[in-house]
């Protein structure tokens, strides 16, 4: 068994622990439940563990992806009740398995989101967004390694839909996760630079599912 694959969620409180910070955490709950996670060889030797997506601060999972490699064998099917006994609040291994998929492969997130407006009504709200993403094209200015640049994030978009909640508007929408990668929270930043009279007053979003480019559930 060469490598395993946690899929877990971070929620709650949790959700404002770093990428760097939840990468500590977690090898601390490894080396607490006893399970020692395999180095890599070389002058700086590293443990061998790594999150297929890293999260943004702030956005919530059920739906994690951690790859790692052990130095003796193990059950998976022991490995998150070992785990979730040392994991934090908020942070909760879902199941361990062999991976089926390579990570390159991961094409898709499946998202949901609330839009919360605080003086305009839900209703309203829920058209003007449904007919504002509904254009071909969605050009924005974002942030690339190179600085600040225009970018269509519209056919990074495969779905998207918005229904009316008691005090906001619901999204659930499936976005492209690489190549391109798609942050939720352009979605919001979209409204801001070309809809300013739509942008919500606070937007949340979590992911809920990773799929292959054909949307067969990533394993």
């Amino acid at each position: 068994m060469d490598k395993l694959r946690l899929r877990f969620e971070k929620t709650g409180r949790a959700v404002y622990i770093s990428h760097l910070d939840l990468m500590h955490t977690l090898q601390r709950a490894f080396s607490r439940a006893g399970l020692e996670l395999k180095y890599s060889e070389g002058f700086n030797p590293h443990p061998q563990i790594s999150i297929a997506l890293p999260l943004s601060v702030g956005m919530s999972s059920v739906c994690e992806i951690l790859d790692f490699k052990l130095m003796t064998e193990a059950d998976p099917a022991q490995l998150p009740v070992h785990l979730n006994a040392v994991m934090p609040e908020g942070i909760r291994v879902v199941e361990c398995y062999e991976p089926v998929h390579k990570v390159s492969q991961l094409k898709y997130l499946e998202i949901t989101g609330t839009f919360e407006y605080d003086a305009r009504p839900v209703s309203e709200m829920k058209n003007t967004l449904e007919t504002f993403f509904a254009r071909e094209s969605i050009v924005i200015t974002k942030k690339t390694k190179r600085g600040e640049g225009p970018s269509d994030i519209r056919p990074a978009i495969r779905s998207i839909a918005f229904a009316e909640g008691k005090d906001a508007v619901l999204l659930r929408a499936v976005i492209s996760a690489q190549e391109p990668t798609l942050n939720p929270t352009l979605l919001a930043d979209a409204l801001r630079q070309l809809s300013p009279a739509t942008e919500p007053d606070f937007a949340q979003f979590e992911r809920i599912e990773n799929y292959l480019e054909n949307m067969e559930i990533f394993r």
